[in-house]
Parts: C-alpha cells; sequence; structure tokens
C-alpha cells in the first residue's frame, strides 16, 4: 500500500481515537489544564502523532499505549474527586500569596511563581497598586484570583441602595440570514415584530442579516449585516 495512503488512513484512525478518549476525559482536560494534565496531554498527543506516522512500527502498541494513558489520566481525575489527599498529589491545591496588599515569600517560594509574574497577572485584570490587594490566590491551574479591599471594590446595586433588575440573556434571532424559529417564540416575539424592526432599518428581508440578537431585559435588537459600511448600531426596540 503507497505510504502516503497508510499515513491517511493511520492519522484519520488516531484522530478518531484521540477525540473519542478525549470526550472520554472530558472538557476539565481544555477548561482547568493544570500542569500535570498539561504534561499528559503532550504524552498522549504524542503517542498519536506516532500513530500516524511512524510507519516502521505496528499500529497496535500505540492503541495500547492510548488506552493505558487515558485511562490512567481517567483514574487520577476519579480518584481526585474521591480524595482530598489525592487532589492535592495529581492537582494542587490554591495558596494565598497575597494578604493585606503584602505578597506572602514563603507562599510564592513554594508556588515558584515570582514577583514579576504575580504583577504581569494583576495587571492583566487592572489592578496596577499591590496596595489595593486584600487576598490573592495562585489556583491550581496557575491562575491568579483576585479580592480587592472592600474600599477599591466596584459599588454593587445592593450598595447603591438600588432595585436588582431581573438578569437574561441575548437569543439570537436570526443567523446567517435564518430566522431561529423557536429563539423567537422563546423571547415572546413574532415574525410580524422581527420584520417591523427590520423594516425600521431600511432592511427588507432577514437574508440580509448576517446576525440579529436580541435582549428581553433591555428590549434592544442588535443587528449586524452582511454588507460593510451600513450603521449597525444597536437600537431600542419598541
Amino acid at each position: 500500500m503507497n505510504e502516503a495512503l497508510v499515513v491517511l488512513v493511520r492519522s484519520i484512525i488516531a484522530f478518531a481515537t484521540l477525540f473519542i478518549f478525549a470526550r472520554l476525559l472530558g472538557k476539565q482536560q481544555v477548561s482547568q489544564l493544570t500542569f500535570f494534565d498539561y504534561v499528559l496531554g503532550i504524552t498522549i498527543g504524542s503517542i498519536a502523532a506516532s500513530l500516524s506516522i511512524d510507519l516502521e512500527s505496528r499500529a497496535w502498541p500505540h492503541w495500547v499505549g492510548l488506552a493505558v494513558w487515558t485511562l490512567a489520566v481517567l483514574c487520577i481525575q476519579i480518584a481526585s474527586t474521591k480524595s482530598t489527599a489525592a487532589a492535592k498529589i495529581f492537582i494542587g491545591e490554591p495558596v494565598v500569596i497575597i494578604r493585606k496588599g503584602k505578597i506572602l515569600e514563603e507562599a510564592m517560594g513554594r508556588m515558584r511563581f515570582t514577583t514579576s509574574e504575580v504583577l504581569e497577572q494583576l495587571r492583566n485584570q487592572g489592578i496596577f497598586d499591590i496596595s489595593m490587594v486584600d487576598f490573592a490566590v495562585m489556583e491550581s491551574d496557575g491562575q491568579l484570583s483576585v479580592l480587592l479591599k472592600p474600599e477599591h471594590r466596584p459599588a454593587t446595586v445592593q450598595d447603591l441602595g438600588l432595585e436588582p433588575q431581573g438578569s437574561s440573556m441575548s437569543a439570537q434571532l436570526i443567523y446567517d440570514g435564518k430566522v431561529i424559529e423557536e429563539n423567537l417564540k422563546a423571547n415572546g416575539v413574532d415574525h410580524a415584530w422581527l420584520s417591523k424592526q427590520l423594516q425600521k432599518r431600511g432592511i427588507n428581508d432577514a437574508s440580509q442579516v448576517f446576525l440579529a440578537s436580541y435582549h428581553p431585559g433591555s428590549q434592544k435588537l442588535y443587528i449586524d449585516l452582511y454588507e460593510d459600511g451600513i450603521d449597525t448600531s444597536t437600537k431600542k426596540a419598541d
């Protein structure tokens, strides 16, 4: 068999196998990537790559390797959910590195994080003065969670003594020129209402619209057309 064809077939099989195993492991591998997950991900990916292009070896040992590593990760995930001690070993635990605006050098040393790295993460969150920080916690995935001192926290509705408004999410009414029927019904509007809103903006047909999203709380309809240079600013719907 032609080598290119063999590589193509084995690559497809490797991709399908890796996809199935990744689905089995769940989204945590991507959404909360710890250092241990990172190492395991590289290893499993390397085995899958070898399965695709290492034509001098048979395919089945690579599949066995993929299955073993996937099973190992799965066991670690299960153990981490059942045992706090296992979770500390394999995943790690959050560590307070700033308290009352003061850097805890000993904790920083245990995490092997430099002051420059911490300051960079603070700046990424819009914090340029470390004295504003009440607590900062280094999470197991390397991200910094910050609690500002009370005087520096944004005012809430409760702080201002205002009546809180109900929260809601925007819904897509039109996507890629097609009206999404279920979203119209779910948001209590119909085709007649939508056509009226489109006509107000000089749009004759939904096929001209790339995206139209409606926020029921504010009753605002956002419209983005296919054509560039047309005013698509948000307007309040009647």
